[in-house]
């Protein structure tokens, strides 16, 4: 198993060609915005391509092109070769020109912390108003930006509001929305698109050659277009969960309660809540996909066998404006018990239950 790079270390950009075109765009008009929102859903390469723009730009903006087996000058793009000396200072988080501004580490606990702190990003502020190392631009990547708590938000837009010169803020967003509308209005906003199905399926047999075809192309569909969130699914057994899930599905509406007690207190064992994230997403992805096809009077594409039959059963046992009104208590029953900490194994048994009553 050979696992994907972090972000700042990781050469290859896959499925994102449009947004690299707008950064190489942006550079070359030399006219570049001094803060970039980046945004789109969570593990599509969003931190990636913010490391890849700070390594082209803090390298002279690339040097010159490279050429293809022809000989030919290649498309121009934003890469930079792993043996390059600022690619090497990037990925091992040792150039004098770049910091990156993220939740820390617990020195007590040993856990990420909950949130970036103020005076995280107060530093990262400062650092911006110093004169360049090296003589070209002094770059923050945000990664993300949705963790800052309020404090540390106001404590930015100050920085965005009067940037220092030669100043570069790169912002990961995978929920835009929920930042202030000053800091949306004061960027330059960039959306990634989710990577199809078979990039994702193409990065996972080169990270995890392990995994079946079959198994790989699941998780590809089941991720939707997050090759993170289809690592991440690979790690936690997230198939054999999701395979788990539509067995009790299938059930409905006679369930086995005490089986069912013995899957949510498995979950709730998991100390790190990741199991249970796990469980909560599956199932709201799986029902918004229910709600998106039977709309238009179809069922959902099959991701392992015999789902569809389940979901074309569920679809005659209620109204879709019943299942959306389930699919919305689910989805703040999942986000109460995480936000609240409470009972994990309970928010379990009640979610399966009121699936229950709805498909009596």
């Amino acid at each position: 198993m050979s696992a994907a790079p972090e972000p700042r270390a990781n050469p290859a950009l896959l499925g994102q060609e449009a947004a690299e075109r707008r950064l190489l765009e942006a550079a070359a008009s030399g006219r570049l915005p001094h803060a970039w929102l980046l945004t789109g859903p969570r593990g599509i390469g969003k931190a990636t391509l913010a490391f890849r723009f700070a390594r082209y730009l803090l390298a002279g903006a690339g040097g010159e092109a490279g050429a293809n087996l022809f000989g030919e000058p290649a498309e121009p793009n934003l890469e930079l070769a792993p043996d390059h000396r600022v690619f090497r200072q990037v990925a091992a988080a040792g150039h004098a020109d770049l910091v990156t501004v993220q939740r820390e580490t617990d020195a007590k606990s040993g856990r990420l912390k909950r949130d970036i702190s103020v005076e995280a990003v107060r530093k990262a502020t400062d650092f911006l108003r110093l004169t360049s190392a090296e003589g070209g631009r002094r770059i923050v990547v945000v990664d993300s930006a949705d963790d800052m708590n309020a404090n540390a938000a106001n404590a930015l837009l100050k920085v965005l509001e009067e940037p220092p010169q030669a100043a570069l803020l790169l912002l990961v967003s995978h929920s835009p929305g929920g930042l202030l509308p000053t800091i949306r209005s004061r960027c330059r906003q960039l959306a990634l698109r989710p990577l199809p199905a078979e990039t994702v399926a193409r990065l996972l047999a080169e990270h995890r050659p392990e995994l079946a075809e079959a198994d790989r192309h699941a998780l590809a569909v089941l991720s939707e277009g997050s090759i993170g969130r289809a690592e991440a699914l690979a790690e936690l057994g997230g198939l054999d969960l999701y395979r788990e899930l539509l067995a009790y599905l299938d059930a409905l509406p006679r369930l086995d309660v005490a089986r069912l007690h013995e899957f949510g207190e498995r979950i709730a064992r998991d100390s790190s809540g990741e199991a249970f994230r796990t469980v909560g997403e599956l199932l709201e992805r799986w029902l918004a996909r229910l709600l998106r096809t039977g709309a238009g009077g179809q069922v959902p594409a099959e991701i392992v066998v015999g789902e569809a039959e389940i979901a074309a059963r569920l679809l005659k046992r209620g109204s879709l404006d019943a299942w959306l009104e389930l699919w919305e208590k689910l989805s703040r029953l999942f986000l109460r018990t995480e936000q609240a900490n409470l009972d994990r194994k309970q928010a379990i048994l009640t979610a399966f239950l009121a699936l229950q009553s709805r498909a009596a």
